[in-house]
C-alpha cells in the first residue's frame, strides 16, 4: 500500500491500481480528491469536507463514490444519486478494494460552549491504517499505521502523546498539521517521538511512503 500525504488532514492510499482519498478539505490542494476511486470524509468541518473538491472528483470520474456520515452526505447526495453512502460507528464496507471499519461517533471537545458534531474514524484493511478524523478514538483492533492529528484547536501535545501510547501503533504519521509552523515541528517531533512509544514520522505534502 502506498501512502501519500496531502496538505493538512488529507491522505491518499493506493493499492492494486486503485485509489482511496480521505478528508480532502479546504486546507488541502484543490485537486486532492481528483483521481480517487473512493473518498472517505470523517466530518463536516471545512478543513475536512469541501464540497467543491468532492464535486471535482465525482465529476472527473463517474464511477467514483463517497462514504461519509449523515451530516456530510445530506449536503452532496442529491447531486450524485446513488454515489454517496452514509455510514456510522460499527459499519463495515469495501471501497476501491479497501476493507473499511467505522469507529467513533463524536468530534473531540473544542470548548464546552461549542456543540459537538458527529465524527467517524476509518480503520483500513484490518488495521493497516487508521484515520480518526477530529477525535482521539481508540479502535478495538491493533493499528499498524496511525494518522495522528498532531495539532488542532481541540488538542494539546500531552493528549497526542497519550493517544499514541493508548493506540500503540507500529508507526504514527502526522496529519492535521496545517496550523503547525516549521519552527515548532522539532518540538513536536522530539516530544511525541520520545514519549509516545511508537515510531513517529512526518511527510511533506506530496511525499509518499510504502506501508
Amino acid at each position: 500500500m502506498k501512502l501519500t500525504k496531502k496538505s493538512h488532514a488529507c491522505v491518499r492510499l493506493e493499492k492494486d491500481g486503485r485509489t482511496l482519498v480521505l478528508d480532502p478539505g479546504g486546507f488541502s490542494e484543490e485537486d486532492a480528491a481528483v483521481g480517487a476511486d473512493a473518498i472517505l470524509v470523517t466530518h463536516e468541518h471545512p478543513d475536512h469536507f469541501d464540497e467543491a473538491r468532492l464535486r471535482a472528483a465525482l465529476e472527473a470520474d463517474p464511477a467514483a463514490e463517497i462514504w461519509t456520515l449523515r451530516s456530510v452526505a445530506e449536503q452532496i447526495s442529491a447531486a450524485f444519486p446513488g454515489r454517496v453512502h452514509t455510514v456510522g460507528h460499527g459499519d463495515t464496507f469495501t471501497a476501491a478494494g479497501f476493507d473499511i471499519q467505522v469507529h467513533g461517533e463524536l468530534h473531540a471537545v473544542i470548548h464546552p460552549d461549542i456543540p459537538r458534531v458527529t465524527n467517524v474514524g476509518y480503520l483500513i484493511d484490518g488495521g493497516r491504517v487508521f484515520h480518526p478524523g477530529d477525535a482521539l478514538t481508540v479502535p478495538d483492533h491493533p493499528v499498524e499505521t496511525l494518522m495522528l492529528p498532531v495539532m488542532a484547536p481541540w488538542n494539546k501535545i500531552s493528549e497526542v502523546i497519550d493517544y499514541v501510547r493508548e493506540v500503540k501503533p507500529q508507526r504514527a504519521y502526522d496529519i492535521h498539521d496545517a496550523l503547525l509552523t516549521d519552527l515548532a515541528r522539532p518540538i513536536y517531533d522530539r516530544q511525541i517521538g520520545g514519549l509516545g512509544g511508537s515510531e513517529h514520522l512526518r511527510l511533506t505534502p506530496g511525499d509518499s511512503a510504502e506501508l
